[in-house]
C-alpha cells in the first residue's frame, strides 16, 4: 500500500476530513496520512481505540512515535493521558490497551536504527523554553541525529523568520490555527515539507503544533 509515500512531495491534509478504515483489530480504525507498505509499513496515521480496546503484543522493528490527543492510552508499561508523547525504540515491543477509549497520533517506522531510548512526557507538566522569537515556546520531546521532535506553542501574532528545513519537516496542529505563505492550517491539518523545503511561518490567532524535523532523507 503506498498512500503519500513520495517522501520528496509536499502534502497538507487536514484529518478530520479522511475516512475512518479498519485495522486487523475490531475497535481499532486509522486515518492513514502517509503509508508505505502493508501491515508492517512505515506510516503516518490518527488511530482511533474504542473503549475496552485491546492489541496484541508486538514489536516495532524501526520504533514508533505516538501522541495521545484524546482519552487514556495504556500498555503493560503505564497509563498515558491525552498530551503524553511516547517513543518506543527501534527493537521494542509492547500489548497496547485501553480502557475508556483514545486517539493517537502514531508514527511507525521513521526511527534512526540507533535511537535505543524509550521516552515518556507527559507534555501537561513539562517546561517550557523560550523559542527564536518573540511569543514562541518550544518543548523538545526526542532528539536523536538530524531527527527532533518537540511541541511548539504559538501566542497570538508571533511571526518566524525564513528558514530551510535540512531533512525535511511534519507538523501537525493540535490547537488553533497555524500559517504560513502557502496557506491556513487549523487543528487537525498534517503538513509535510520535504528536504530543503523553506517557509516563513506565523500564527496570527495563535496555536500549539508537534513538529518533527530531519527524518525525511
Amino acid at each position: 500500500m503506498r498512500i503519500h509515500a513520495d517522501l520528496s512531495q509536499r502534502v497538507v491534509l487536514q484529518h478530520h476530513d479522511l475516512p475512518w478504515t479498519t485495522s486487523p483489530v475490531q475497535g481499532i480504525e486509522r486515518r492513514m496520512l502517509d503509508r508505505e507498505g502493508g501491515e508492517v509499513a512505515r506510516a503516518t496515521s490518527v488511530v482511533r481505540y474504542a473503549a475496552g480496546t485491546q492489541f496484541t503484543n508486538h514489536a516495532h522493528d524501526a520504533g514508533e512515535e505516538i501522541f495521545v490527543l484524546e482519552g487514556e492510552f495504556s500498555d503493560e508499561h503505564g497509563t498515558y493521558t491525552a498530551g503524553t508523547y511516547v517513543k518506543n525504540p527501534p527493537g521494542s515491543s509492547h500489548a497496547p490497551r485501553t480502557d475508556k477509549g483514545c486517539l493517537l497520533f502514531v508514527k511507525l517506522r521513521h526511527l534512526d536504527a540507533n535511537d535505543n531510548e524509550r521516552q515518556v512526557i507527559d507534555t501537561k507538566a513539562a517546561s517550557w523554553y523560550q523559542g527564536m522569537v518573540a511569543g514562541l515556546t518550544v518543548m523538545p520531546l526526542s532528539e536523536f541525529g538530524t531527527q527532533h521532535t518537540a511541541l511548539v506553542r504559538w501566542a497570538p501574532q508571533t511571526f518566524f523568520n525564513p528558514h530551510r528545513h535540512f531533512g525535511g519537516e511534519e507538523i501537525l496542529v493540535v490547537e488553533g490555527v497555524f500559517e504560513d505563505e502557502h496557506g491556513r492550517y487549523p487543528a487537525g491539518s498534517w503538513i509535510r515539507s520535504p528536504h530543503l523545503s523553506a517557509h516563513q511561518p506565523f500564527s496570527k490567532e495563535g496555536c500549539m503544533i508537534l513538529v518533527k524535523t530531519g527524518h525525511l532523507i
